[in-house]
């Protein structure tokens, strides 16, 4: 288990690196996060570059953990060169074990108090926060059961783009989250558990710290099993987060980031037009990587959706249900309109409903004799407001 590297200028085009961290005599490398030390807190600071500090949880039940007696702890490591070469930190572990397999540390700057903050999972549901001035010395502030496990993420973030109302989420590996505030030593939820996805490939996400437009941009595990390829499951697309204020209190949405454009390379666009029960119409697109855009009115009870390679995505108007494959989300119509985007990869349909109101990211691989690309109504009527297919390029080259 190490930290592997990779670097981009617009998360589309990965260029990957050497490892960054390797396993050594307190364990191997568990996930963690990462932060930009620009007020050089740590002392860390050489040169003209800001520090760069990972977190890391040092997992001792491995071959290499050859210190007697030793446990998850947390460890540091740091850049002086902008991320090129990593250091471990010398007096590793800053955070020794607490109990049981305690790791993933999450750390964020929270400028109100003028402090470093670390998010840590403990044991079964229960998490801890931690305080610091420089990332090396760190003091426990309050813990918090009954929460999300492992892998935690926490951040801040404006309701509806409202930089005076913000609010803190905070969600384990699932993605399941809590919307609530946070006073740099304790976080209060104020909303129930809010589910995050409806897909079948989710997992332990993370999102980049200190953005250059402050975007909170987040990308997750997609465990997808790749049978016959030289490496293990993927990562998912890019995604945006914004929060919204609803009947409900304030949801997260997720769309994919703009930064897709950069991939389409023929783009094919259908006038609208209308399908009865039982019709479909063949959309025009070639290869594998798509990123479709589509429109729907929904003014009768009905069903219908798009088949990409032999997968359906269907919305039933009568259940006001999205459902792909074995997996289904509640979906009403705004302004009696159903809008999707889906990215179609090799081994992932990631679909967007409503403008983020519904994430459905679905490991699938299909068959390789299917190259069905069609839209369909199954019973009732529906018209077809607009729909788009953009091919794509691979990112490799």
């Amino acid at each position: 288990m190490t930290w592997g590297h990779a670097v981009s200028r617009d998360m589309i085009h990965w260029r990957e690196l050497a490892d960054a961290l390797h396993p050594d005599a307190l364990g191997t490398i568990y996930s963690g996060s990462a932060v930009v030390d620009r007020d050089n807190t740590s002392g860390f600071k050489r040169g003209e570059h800001d520090p760069l500090v990972c977190f890391y949880t040092s997992a001792a039940n491995n071959p290499w953990a050859r210190q007697a007696g030793s446990k998850f702890a947390q460890s540091i490591a740091y850049s002086q060169d902008s991320g090129q070469t990593w250091t471990k930190y010398r007096d590793n572990p800053v955070i020794s074990h607490i109990i049981g397999g305690n790791r993933d540390p999450k750390v964020l700057w929270h400028e109100p108090t003028g402090r470093w903050v670390m998010a840590l999972f403990l044991a079964q549901r229960e998490m801890a926060f931690f305080s610091s001035s420089d990332l090396k010395q760190w003091t426990e502030e309050s813990r918090w059961t009954d929460c999300q496990y492992e892998c935690p993420e926490f951040f801040e973030m404006a309701v509806d783009g409202d930089p005076v109302r913000k609010k803190w989420v905070f969600y384990g590996g699932s993605g399941e989250y809590y919307v609530g505030g946070f006073d740099g030593k304790r976080f209060t939820p104020e909303s129930e558990l809010i589910k995050f996805h409806h897909g079948n490939c989710f997992y332990a996400s993370q999102t980049f710290n200190n953005m250059p437009d402050g975007r909170r941009v987040q990308i997750a595990w997609g465990r997808v099993a790749t049978r016959g390829m030289p490496f293990n499951q993927c990562m998912l697309f890019p995604v945006e987060l914004t929060l919204h204020a609803t009947e409900q209190g304030e949801r997260l949405r997720v769309n994919p980031i703009p930064e897709i454009d950069s991939l389409h390379r023929q783009t094919h666009s259908s006038e609208a037009f209308t399908l009865e029960a039982g019709q479909k119409r063949v959309l025009n697109g070639a290869g594998d990587l798509f990123h479709i855009k589509a429109e729907f009115a929904v003014a009768t009870p009905g069903s219908f959706g798009l088949r990409i390679r032999g997968r359906d995505i269907l919305y039933d108007a009568r259940q006001q249900q999205l459902t792909c494959l074995n997996k289904t989300a509640a979906l009403k119509p705004i302004d009696r309109r159903i809008r999707l985007e889906i990215l179609v990869d090799g081994t992932t349909l990631e679909i967007f409903a409503n403008a983020g109101r519904v994430y459905m990211p679905m490991g699938t691989i299909p068959k390789e004799d299917d190259r069905s690309l069609e839209v369909f109504c199954r019973d009732g009527s529906v018209r077809v407001e607009s729909i788009v297919v953009h091919e794509l390029n691979s990112i490799w080259w």
